[in-house]
């Protein structure tokens, strides 16, 4: 495991926790497996909480089995109860001296491991709970620290995974401006896959004429 200095906690670091259950209903199909430029969902999102220096990373998987190289898969049978199951799980599988998760959605590719940094960097400084914001408003991902766990899970309930207990507890939450590096746009419908693609083409270098 990757050790790292922090100023207000353990030297351990944060692990990731990718949640990729869904059947993706609205969209027709599983998100977790869905390529997009040539790289499954969910091998995406390890990567980014991989080079954001989470350690372990966690995949909880349900409608569609995964494999996935560099995470460990925890397999979620409950998950058409909701995010909240998949949350549950994820949380339980955790190492027993992990210090921190960052938890993250499969669907949301242009969460970026800046964004996550920025997390990580927040809870150095002694932050408890460090949400990524946008135009003010909170999103994901977000940083739990262990003293939390039991009490997230506990309100984990259907889809609302730790929004009820974060909404519950403003005290202890940390907003972490996340605007310029990453984008909470997530990909729920086919209209939003078609979004997706377009606006990478546009992002794509001109092909030199020959």
């Amino acid at each position: 495991m990757t050790v790292r200095s922090f100023g207000g906690h353990g030297a351990e670091s944060p692990a990731g926790l990718l949640l990729a259950a869904g059947e993706g209903r609205r969209l027709g199909r599983p998100k977790a497996t869905l390529e997009l430029d040539g790289e499954r969902l969910v091998d995406r999102g390890v990567r980014m909480l991989r080079d954001a220096g989470c350690s372990p990373v966690l995949v909880v998987a349900g409608a569609e089995p995964v494999e996935v190289i560099g995470a460990v898969v925890v397999p979620n049978a409950g998950w058409r109860a909701g995010m909240g199951s998949s949350l549950r799980a994820g949380l339980a599988a955790l190492p027993p001296a992990c210090p921190a998760v960052v938890v993250a959605l499969v669907d949301q590719p242009r969460v970026t491991s800046a964004a996550v940094g920025r997390l990580i960097g927040a809870y150095e400084e002694g932050a408890e709970i460090a949400v990524a914001t946008y135009g003010g408003a909170p999103r994901n991902p977000v940083l739990l620290s262990a003293a939390h766990f039991a009490a997230v899970a506990e309100a984990a309930v259907g889809d609302m995974g730790a929004r009820g207990y974060l909404r519950a507890r403003p005290d202890v939450i940390t907003q972490v401006p996340c605007d310029d590096v990453a984008s909470p746009d997530d990909i729920d419908t086919p209209d939003d896959l078609l979004t997706y693609e377009r606006s990478a083409f546009t992002r794509r270098p001109p092909r030199p004429r020959s």
